[in-house]
């Protein structure tokens, strides 16, 4: 089995994150001039979500049919990973009519499962522990709007969730200083943590994490399957809403991103995503581009040696 699977950002060379970007770039640029493109005719994406999506499941079929291929969605009534079915058995089989796998789903494990026995690769479009494709438009929009990102200082403000452990492998892969401002008790994992060493670190004050970043970001302070921590989360995360006025304390050229859907008026102002310094449509539209330049990275080659 020796599929190129994207199941973290640590699955590629710095060299290799870079230039996918700057491809995602040139994608772009192709979509906006109409040019046609579509290296992957024939080629098929199979979809898997466990978890409801808008902007992974658009951005992953688009860019299918954009690059010449097609997408099949898989919802959650549709296949029951690991009920029933073993997920090494269902990848066996999966892999064998598909060209490539994306899978939303909870527990990380399931996607390292799938993967060790799929012949094709297998993109992790969101587990409990990472977010790695957010991660490459983030980085794309960063580049588009402000140019390399290496060096630079990274806030991320709120819960230490799956999109913090994304960014703390992006400070190790992008080569830039991570602050994680967190309420006691929400921290990232500890293994991310331990695997980055100093370049990140850990605050409790929001202030002191923005305090001269290049780009903040935030997420939800309730992810799905927290529902019922809301309460009690609303109360704990409200002194780390990024407003306008938080923002004033970065740099200057500061960018802010957020990986949506947002709740306005929770970890972010409302008036926050029509600040000129967020550029969160921006990295939304991204999703389709990077994404694109992952799969034609992943599926191509192992169409050309097939």
């Amino acid at each position: 089995m020796s599929a190129r699977h994207f199941l973290s950002l640590m699955d590629c060379t710095p060299d290799e994150l870079v230039s996918l970007i700057r491809r995602g770039i040139e994608l772009k640029d192709l979509r906006n001039r109409g040019v046609l493109f579509e290296p992957l005719k024939n080629r098929v994406l199979g979809m898997i979500f466990e978890k409801a999506s808008t902007r992974t499941r658009l951005s992953f079929e688009a860019g299918m049919i954009q690059l010449g291929g097609q997408a099949i969605f898989l919802s959650p009534r549709d296949t029951q990973l690991g009920r029933g079915e073993p997920i090494g058995d269902a990848a066996i089989v999966m892999s064998r009519m598909l060209d490539a796998v994306m899978i939303r789903t909870f527990a990380h494990s399931n996607l390292t499962e799938f993967a060790a026995h799929s012949r094709v690769p297998v993109i992790n479009g969101l587990s409990d522990d990472l977010h790695p494709c957010q991660l490459l438009a983030d980085m794309q929009t960063f580049l588009e709007h402000r140019g390399s990102i290496a060096g630079k200082t990274v806030a991320w403000i709120g819960d230490g969730n799956n999109m913090c452990n994304s960014y703390i492998e992006a400070a190790q892969q992008f080569d830039f200083q991570l602050r994680v401002a967190c309420p006691e008790g929400y921290e990232p994992n500890a293994g991310f943590l331990a695997q980055a060493g100093d370049r990140v670190q850990i605050v409790r004050d929001p202030r002191e994490a923005v305090a001269g970043a290049h780009l903040v970001s935030t997420d939800v302070w309730a992810s799905m399957g927290q529902e019922e921590e809301i309460a009690e989360r609303l109360k704990l995360f409200k002194p780390y809403q990024v407003n306008r006025e938080l923002l004033d304390s970065a740099a200057e050229d500061v960018l802010f991103l957020h990986c949506l859907p947002a709740h306005r008026g929770e970890e972010i102002s409302e008036d926050l995503l029509d600040d000129q310094r967020s550029a969160a449509w921006d990295q939304a539209e991204n999703r389709l581009h990077a994404q694109k330049a992952l799969l034609e990275f992943l599926v191509e080659p192992a169409y050309h040696h097939a």
